[in-house]
């Protein structure tokens, strides 16, 4: 029983170390999810004025993309 015990101390313990893991991760992401969004606005702003705003916004929002993807890509661990 004694084993027993200590395996599921031992398994919550890791389940807590993940939890902890993932939500650093999340609060991570929630704010470079927050600073794309507010270039997007800072720069659908700016683009308002004429018709090349829209087309910079979309790439830019592409770019943007691209940049979080090769982020999370070289943040992954093991």
């Amino acid at each position: 029983m004694e084993r027993v015990n200590t395996s599921l101390c031992v398994e919550n313990l890791l389940i807590m170390q993940e939890n902890e893991r993932l939500r650093r991760q999340a609060q991570q992401l929630d704010q470079e999810n927050k600073a794309l969004l507010a270039e997007l606005k800072q720069r659908q702003g700016q683009g308002a004025g004429g018709p090349s705003g829209s087309g910079s916004v979309s790439g830019s929002g592409s770019a943007a993309a691209a940049n979080l993807k090769a982020k999370a890509a070289g943040k992954q661990p093991k």
